[in-house]
């Protein structure tokens, strides 16, 4: 799955919009987040690490990488 399949489909687990993310995120940061403009990074694929750490922060999770199969 993709990351835009993976944070749609959290943010529809804990019953929450996009829109509350956005709001959420320029709380904690200071920066200014939208809707619109994480709907568009979602769609584009450029959301950066940091946000997608941050979104799953407020949602409750953890970002972590994990290791399938040993390095070739």
């Amino acid at each position: 799955m993709g990351v835009k399949k993976d944070i749609k489909m959290l943010l529809l687990e804990n019953d929450i919009t996009i829109t509350d993310i956005a709001k959420e995120m320029t709380k904690r940061t200071g920066k200014f987040f939208s809707r619109s403009n994480i709907s568009q990074k979602l769609l584009r694929g450029t959301l950066k690490y940091e946000e997608a750490q941050l979104i799953g922060e407020i949602l409750g999770y953890e970002l972590k990488f994990i290791r399938t199969k040993p390095y070739i």
